[in-house]
Order: structure tokens, then sequence, then C-alpha cells
């Protein structure tokens, strides 16, 4: 996953993380440029689950 894919398809993928996990907020999925660790920090905490395993989540919806 690369920031530019991301970034571009953001919304779409924000719209099917919050689908899939009905428990995270607008505020949990902010995506801003440079600080996709603190992106990934809010799910892992949010979700209980390892950074790598939300890497792969978000990039099974891109």
């Amino acid at each position: 996953m690369t920031t530019l894919d991301l970034k571009g398809r953001w919304n779409e993928v924000k719209g099917k993380l919050k689908q899939k996990y009905g428990e995270l907020t607008d505020d949990d999925l902010v995506f801003a440029e440079g600080k996709e660790d603190e992106l990934l920090g809010r799910l892992q905490q949010k979700l209980g689950k390892k950074k790598e395993e939300i890497r792969q989540i978000i990039e099974s919806e891109i």
C-alpha cells in the first residue's frame, strides 16, 4: 500500500471499514498525510489487532 493509493481511495476504504467494524467512528478513521502511523495506532487500539493485521485489512479494501 502506498500513501498515494490510500489517499486516493480513502473515503471508499473508510466506508467499508465502518461497515465491517461498526465500533469505528469518523474520528478513528481520520487520515492525515504523513500521519499513517497515528491512524494505524488508533485502529490498532480500537480493534485490538496488530499493526500488520490493520495494514492487511486496509490493503484488502483498496
